[in-house]
C-alpha cells in the first residue's frame, strides 16, 4: 500500500468520525452511549453475592449503538449505522434507498433505555433477594457534547434479611413427610440463609419433582407457598412453608402404575394388531413387522402395581428412541377409571417404526497441506431392525481423488484416488459378560466392524489396508460414557512403491519402518466424562489408552519364540498409545462463552517393533488442531521438511503431541455465530532420529517448538447442523523461516490458512 493511499484511508477514517452523529436528534433527545457502571455500595463489613450482582446488571444492561460483540458498556469506533442515519440523505427509492436502508442504525436515546423504569427493576431485585432496605438510583454521565450520555446506577445495598425461623408442615401423612425431608436436606431452607424468592421458587420445583417420582404425579410447583413475615424479629424473615389452599384433591394423591399398554405401529399405517402379555405390560403390535420379543420389555422401566415415577416415564422413552428403530413415540397417563378405589395410573405407550432403510450421501472437497486438491464422496446405507432386535447394519463406500496442483514436474492430471468399503453391524445390547457395570437407564451397544481400504499415490505408493474390530458402547453413570474394543485387528499392506518414495524412505529409516507391511492387533479403552455443572460452566474429560501386539507377543515367548515374530509371515506391531483432553466451557454473559481445551498423548513402540505405525502417529495443524497451519505442516519439533520435498508430510508425524486451544464464541445474528481463538501446539518424536533433525522431545526447547497461531471464525447453527469456516492467522513458527524475533512467519499472507468443516473444533 502506498503512502498515498495510506494517507487517503486515515483521512476518510478522520472525516467520519468527525461528522455528527447527533446531528438529527431532537431538542431533548440525548443518544445513549451505553452502562457506565453498576456502583454498589454496602455495609462496612458485608461482602455482595455475585448472583445478584449479576442479576442486577443485567438489568440494565442495554446494548448502545456500535455495541462491540455484544457488550453494553464497549463500543467499536466509527459508527457507520449512526453516521448514515444522520448525515446520508434518504430518497424515498432507488439504490440509493436500498444502501440507506442496509446501512442505517436507528439512534439508541436514552429515552428508550428508560432508566426511572430500570431502577425500579433494581429495587424488585433487591427486594427478591432480601435487601428490603435498598434503594437504587441513576446518574447521566456526559461530557462535551450534552447530547451523548452513559449511564450510571447507584445501588444502596443495606443489609439483607436472614430467615430467623422456619415452620414446615407436620408429619402427619406420606405427602407432608416427604415435603419436610425433601425442605430440611435443602442447602438453602436454613436459619441464617439469605431471604431469596429464586431460592425459594427452585426449591418448590425440586420438592414437586421428587413427589412426582414418588407417586404424586399430579403435583405441581405452585401447590407450594411460603408465609414470610418481617415483623417479628427486626431484620429478620420468619417463613413458613404451607400447601396452597386451590390445590385439587388428586395432587395430593398417591398413584402407583395400572396397565401397561404399547403399541407399535407400522410405519406405512394399517396391518393386523397381534397381542401379546409380557411382564413389563401388554404389547400390540401390527403385523407385519419384525420384533425380538423381549426387546420392548427390556426398554420399560415401568413395574404394574409399582408406585409411579416420571423418572420411569423419561428413562422408557429415552431407551426406545435409542434403538433408532422409531421416528415417533409417545406416552400418555390417565387415571385407572374400574379401579378408582386403588389409584392407579395406566400407561399407554405409542411407538410408530421409522423407514426399514435410510440412504445417505455426503460430497467434500480436500484441500491439503502437500498441494493435492480434489473431491471426494460417501455413499451409506443404514438398514435399521435387521433381525427385529433394533440391530443396525450400515454399510458405506467412500471415494475420492485428488490432483496436485502447480507445475510440478511428472504431474498428471489424475495424480490419486482413494477407495473404501465399510460395514458396520450394531447391536442395542451388550454381547459381553454380565461383570462390565452399566447403568440400567442408557442403552449399551456391541459393533462389529469389517472393512478395505485403498490409497494411491500414483508418483509414490499403493497402500491398503483390511481391518476388522468388535467393541462395546455403553454408561456406567449419568455422565461417564465408556467404550471398550478387545480386539481391533488391521492389516497394512505396501502393494507398490516407486523409485521417488523408495529414496525418500531410504533417507528417512524411521519413517520407512512406519509405512512397512504389517498386522496390527489392537486392545482399547476410552472413558468420556461429559457434565454441565451448570448454566455457567460445563466440562468434558476423556482419556484413551490402546495397546498392540502384547498378547501375541506374550504368546510367543511363552512358547519359547524368539527374535522377531511374525503372524502369517508378516510381522506384528507392537506398541502401547494414550491420549488425554480436558475442555473446559464457561458462559461470561448472555451467549458469549469462553471455551478452552489442553489434550496431550505419546505412543511407543517397544518389542516386536522399533517404530509406531504410521497410522497411529500423532499429527499437528489443520481445522482442528492449530487452524493457522494446514494439516500435516508443522512438526516434529523444530523440523522443517526440505523445500524441494513436494510430499515431506511423510514426515510431519510424531509419537508426542501437545495441544492448547482458547475459543470465545458469540452470537451474531439468528443462526449466525463468532469466535475468535488461539491455538498452540506440535508433534515430536520420543526417539532420537537423525534423518529428522530438531524433531525430538526435549524440555529447554519445548515452548519455542509449540507452533501459534490466531484467528477468527463464522459458525452457521443450523440445529443438528453447525457448518464451521475458520481463518487463522500465524503467529510462530516452530521452524527456521528466515526471520528472527518470536513473530517469524515469512510475510502475512503466507502466514494465513482458511478451514471449512463441520461441527465445533472442540
Amino acid at each position: 500500500m502506498t503512502f498515498r493511499k495510506i494517507f487517503i484511508y486515515i483521512t476518510a477514517c478522520i472525516l467520519v468520525a468527525s461528522c455528527s452523529t447527533t446531528r438529527r436528534l431532537g431538542k431533548d433527545d440525548i443518544l445513549y452511549t451505553g452502562l457506565k457502571g453498576v456502583d454498589i455500595s454496602t455495609p462496612e463489613g458485608e461482602k455482595f453475592p455475585d448472583d445478584v450482582r449479576s442479576s442486577l446488571t443485567e438489568a440494565v444492561a442495554v446494548k448502545p449503538n456500535n455495541s462491540l460483540l455484544g457488550s453494553p458498556s464497549v463500543r467499536y469506533p466509527f459508527p457507520l449505522g449512526l453516521w448514515v442515519y444522520n448525515n446520508w440523505p434518504n430518497p424515498p427509492k432507488g439504490f440509493k434507498h436500498w444502501i440507506y436502508n442496509k446501512l442505517v442504525a436507528e439512534p439508541v436515546l436514552v429515552g428508550d433505555v428508560r432508566p426511572e423504569v430500570r431502577v425500579h427493576m433494581l429495587d424488585q431485585i433487591l427486594d427478591n433477594n432480601g435487601y428490603f432496605s435498598g434503594t437504587s438510583s441513576f446518574e447521566l454521565v456526559q461530557k462535551k457534547n450534552k447530547k451523548k450520555a452513559s449511564i450510571l446506577y447507584r445501588i444502596e445495598a443495606g443489609k439483607p434479611y436472614m430467615l430467623d425461623s422456619i415452620i414446615l408442615l407436620p408429619d402427619s401423612i406420606h405427602l407432608y413427610h416427604v415435603i419436610d425431608s425433601v425442605a430440611k436436606r435443602s442447602k438453602y431452607l436454613q436459619q441464617g440463609s439469605r431471604y431469596s424468592t429464586d431460592s425459594l421458587s427452585a426449591l418448590r420445583v425440586h420438592i414437586a419433582n421428587v413427589l412426582r417420582n414418588r407417586g404424586y404425579y399430579f403435583f405441581r410447583p405452585e401447590y407450594i407457598q411460603y408465609l414470610a413475615d418481617s415483623t417479628i424479629s427486626k431484620g429478620n424473615i420468619a417463613l413458613k412453608l404451607d400447601i396452597a389452599d386451590n390445590t385439587p384433591k388428586m395432587a395430593l394423591d398417591r398413584f402407583r402404575t395400572g396397565e401397561i399398554t404399547t403399541y407399535i405401529y407400522r410405519n406405512k399405517g394399517g396391518g393386523t394388531p397381534d397381542t401379546t402379555e409380557t411382564h413389563r405390560g401388554t404389547i400390540i403390535r401390527y403385523l407385519p413387522s419384525k420384533l425380538r420379543d423381549g426387546l420392548i420389555p427390556s426398554c420399560i422401566s415401568f413395574r404394574e402395581g409399582r408406585i409411579f415415577s416420571v423418572r420411569q416415564m423419561n428413562n422408557t422413552q429415552a431407551r426406545l428412541a435409542r434403538l433408532g428403530i422409531f421416528n415417533n413415540i409417545n406416552i400418555n397417563v390417565s387415571p385407572d377409571t374400574l379401579h378408582i378405589g386403588e389409584r392407579l395410573l395406566n400407561v399407554n405407550i405409542e411407538c410408530t417404526y421409522d423407514k426399514p432403510l435410510e440412504a445417505s450421501v455426503e460430497a467434500n472437497v480436500s484441500s491439503k497441506s502437500n498441494s493435492y486438491l480434489g473431491p471426494g464422496i460417501t455413499l451409506g446405507l443404514t438398514n435399521r431392525n435387521l433381525f427385529g432386535g433394533g440391530e443396525l447394519l450400515t454399510v458405506s463406500l467412500t471415494g475420492a481423488y485428488e490432483w496436485q496442483t502447480g507445475r510440478g514436474k511428472g504431474n498428471s492430471v489424475f495424480n490419486s484416488y482413494e477407495a473404501g468399503l465399510n460395514a458396520t453391524l450394531a447391536f442395542p445390547r451388550l454381547l459381553a459378560p454380565r461383570f462390565i457395570p452399566r447403568s440400567r437407564r442408557e442403552v449399551s451397544w456391541t459393533r462389529l466392524s469389517l472393512g478395505a481400504d485403498l490409497l494411491n499415490r500414483p508418483h509414490y505408493f499403493k497402500l491398503s489396508q483390511f481391518n476388522a474390530s468388535i467393541s462395546y458402547d455403553w454408561q456406567s453413570s449419568k455422565y461417564i460414557s465408556n467404550t471398550f474394543t478387545p480386539l481391533k485387528f488391521t492389516y497394512n499392506k505396501l502393494q507398490h512403491t516407486t523409485p521417488e518414495f523408495d529414496a525418500i524412505m531410504e533417507e528417512n529409516p524411521a519413517i520407512a519402518l512406519s509405512f512397512q507391511s504389517q498386522y496390527v492387533p489392537q486392545m482399547s479403552y476410552s472413558f468420556v466424562y461429559d457434565r454441565a455443572m451448570n448454566r455457567d460452566n460445563t466440562i468434558n474429560v476423556q482419556f484413551t489408552l490402546q495397546e498392540a501386539g502384547n498378547i501375541f507377543w506374550s504368546i510367543y515367548e511363552l512358547c519359547g519364540k524368539k527374535g522377531e515374530k511374525t503372524l502369517f509371515k508378516t510381522p506384528f506391531s507392537q506398541f502401547v498409545k494414550g491420549y488425554a483432553q480436558i475442555v473446559y466451557g464457561r458462559r461470561l454473559f448472555g451467549n458469549h462463552w469462553l471455551v478452552s481445551r489442553l489434550g496431550s498423548g505419546a505412543a511407543y513402540a517397544y518389542g516386536n517393533s522399533s517404530q509406531v505405525p504410521y497410522s497411529e502417529q500423532f499429527y499437528c495443524g489443520g481445522a482442528n488442531s492449530v487452524r493457522a497451519f494446514t494439516v500435516r505442516s508443522i512438526g516434529p519439533g523444530s523440523y522443517r521438511a526440505p523445500a524441494d520435498q513436494i510430499n515431506g508430510y511423510f514426515d510431519q508425524t510424531g509419537t508426542f503431541t501437545f495441544i492448547a486451544n482458547m475459543e470465545y464464541r458469540f452470537p451474531i445474528l439468528g443462526p449466525l455465530h463468532g469466535a475468535l481463538f488461539l491455538d498452540a501446539g506440535n508433534v515430536w518424536t520420543l526417539k532420537n532420529e537423525a534423518s529428522r533433525p530438531g524433531g525430538q522431545l526435549k524440555a529447554n526447547s519445548f515452548f519455542k517448538d509449540l507452533a501459534l497461531g490466531t484467528g477468527v471464525g463464522l459458525r452457521f447453527d443450523i440445529s443438528m447442523l453447525i457448518i464451521r469456516g475458520d481463518l487463522g492467522i500465524g503467529i510462530h513458527a516452530p521452524y527456521d523461516t528466515g526471520k528472527r524475533g518470536y513473530y517469524n512467519m515469512e510475510s502475512f499472507k503466507k502466514s494465513l490458512a482458511f478451514h471449512l468443516a463441520i461441527g465445533y473444533p472442540f
